[in-house]
């Protein structure tokens, strides 16, 4: 019989319970999802600017609790938070990975000159410099280029998330053809993709993350 492996996952928002159910299901379906969904960890890290040590503990109970269900490896599927919680699960002894990281290696092998599109600004900085600390260990020279779609936010927070995606596909449209690579920050984003046909690739974290976490069990 196959071994049954349990991968953990963090995120922010209901929805990516679903996605990343379906997206383990998909690639590796003899393996367990163990979801934690905390969206005050978002909304507490905009409003404070950052991940302060109270976050840092809310998110190191999180972690502590999935490691304890059994996860071999957590994700944590939140961009902004993500760069903290990899650091936490080190002090924690849990293997966990933030979800863009799979996506930035990808990118930098790509192309020399990328764009980052977000609808929360908070996401911008921490996904500009995991693409600048990839491309440094790669030994590559890139250009990062923040190409922010912040109205699109209010249509997510609303739970409008057919909106919330057009307005994303429209905004890809716009930057089609200057980029090599144009990169979704955030996890939410992914299905945009699949609503415009670009010149340019377009990279999203969620797949390529899970495949990641089930080739490195």
């Amino acid at each position: 019989m196959p071994t049954v492996t349990a991968f953990g996952f963090l995120h922010t928002a209901d929805l990516h319970v679903e996605r990343f159910t379906r997206l383990l299901l998909d690639i590796s379906p003899d393996d367990r999802p163990l979801h934690i969904v905390d969206p005050s960890l978002l909304t507490d890290a905009v409003r404070r600017g950052g991940v302060d040590d109270d976050l840092r503990a809310r998110i190191a109970t999180h972690i502590r609790a999935l490691g304890a269900q059994g996860a071999a490896r957590v994700v944590c599927t939140c961009s902004t938070i993500g760069g903290p919680s990899e650091e936490i699960g080190r002090t924690e002894g849990v293997d966990v990975l933030r979800v863009d990281r799979p996506m930035a290696a990808a990118a930098v092998a790509m192309g020399g000159r990328l764009a980052v599109v977000a609808a929360l600004e908070s996401t911008l900085g921490p996904t500009r410099a995991l693409l600048l600390e990839t491309a440094a260990a790669a030994g590559r020279r890139v250009t990062v280029v923040d190409a922010p779609c912040l109205e699109a936010w209010a249509f997510f927070e609303a739970g409008d998330h057919d909106r919330y995606l057009a307005a994303i596909a429209a905004h890809l449209v716009s930057l089609d053809g200057a980029f090599d690579v144009i990169v979704l920050a955030q996890a939410s984003m992914a299905p945009a993709q699949s609503l415009v046909r670009l010149t340019s690739p377009v990279l999203s974290s969620p797949r390529i993350a899970v495949l990641d976490i089930v080739a490195r069990r």
